[in-house]
């Protein structure tokens, strides 16, 4: 699994964190969400895939 972020289509919800916070970090300055991990564990799979599908934006990409 390979997970990327349109940073520019972010709308700074939180959800990705939320539900991935071993994955998913947000900028202190704007809230626009960062990777911790490009290429997450297996054990993190799931939480990742349902932190894409609640993304408002639609702004994580996940290459399986």
């Amino acid at each position: 699994m390979k997970i990327t972020i349109e940073q520019d289509k972010c709308v700074a919800a939180g959800q990705c964190v939320a539900n991935a916070p071993d994955v998913f970090d947000q900028r202190d300055e704007d809230g626009v969400a960062v990777l911790l991990s490009a290429e997450p564990p297996a054990e993190l799979a799931d939480d990742v895939r349902y932190a894409a599908a609640v993304c408002p934006a639609l702004a994580i990409h996940i290459e399986e």
